[in-house]
């Protein structure tokens, strides 16, 4: 049985209620819901919540909510993995076989069915323990600078001060949208970022994290402007 388990806790703090929170007309969570669904890879679409409110919108979008989340694995330093592995424990303890599950986060609008399809394919294909979506960088990270409290900067890279853009790797980061993994190594808490992961890459336009009130206005920017093309 392959699962999607999308975290949805109650605490957010620089966006409130941030999980059910109205994006472009619906409640952000529905969007990660509906991908999933639309994927037609998942056996169960379910949401590990602390909060009633969170569980009534998801289940209204047809998530199920076959637990409710501790307040110990709530809190604003609760990493991911844990959250999956519980929820993949209390699934396998009740009877549910697993063979993949799928952390679909709930702040995720821009996630899209075929991208989870793909990056499922990718799992297989690379016989890799985890698969996730990644973006390339705008500007080359070599010739990233710090800056002081008075402004001064150094580079990070200074030998790559004279070097062309061209001529310098392209970088990649972690997309922040969903993330395959083998049963086994969320229970072992293994982690993604490693060598036992591998991932698909998608274009920039279709990437946004959003953790502040600004983040928020960005991306329904960008979802309007996908939305009108």
């Amino acid at each position: 049985m392959k699962v999607a388990i999308i975290p949805a806790r109650g605490g957010s703090k620089r966006i409130p209620r941030k999980n059910i929170k109205s994006f472009a007309g619906l409640p952000i969570i529905a969007y990660s819901i509906k991908a999933a669904q639309e994927s037609d890879l998942f056996d169960r679409v379910i949401v590990t919540t602390d909060d009633e409110e969170i569980a009534d919108v998801a289940r209204h979008y047809g998530a199920d909510i076959p637990f409710m989340r501790s307040k110990e694995l709530s809190d604003d330093h609760t990493p991911t993995i844990p959250v999956i592995a519980h929820a993949i424990r209390t699934l396998q303890e009740a009877g549910t076989p697993i063979e993949a599950a799928c952390c679909i986060y709930a702040t995720a609008p821009f996630v899209r069915a075929c991208d989870i399809r793909e990056a499922y394919a990718a799992l297989l294909q690379h016989h890799k323990n985890y698969a996730f979506p990644v973006t390339t960088f705008p500007f080359p990270i070599w010739r990233g600078v710090k800056r002081d409290e008075e402004g001064n900067i150094e580079m990070f890279w200074p030998e790559h001060f004279a070097t062309r853009s061209q001529d310098l790797p392209e970088a990649y980061h972690d997309v922040g949208q969903f993330y395959w993994g083998r049963p086994d190594a969320w229970l072992a808490g293994q982690p993604i970022f490693s060598d036992a992961a591998t991932t698909i890459v998608l274009p920039r336009y279709l990437v946004q994290d959003i953790d502040t009130p600004e983040d928020w206005t960005r991306a329904e920017l960008m979802y309007q402007v996908l939305q009108s093309r």
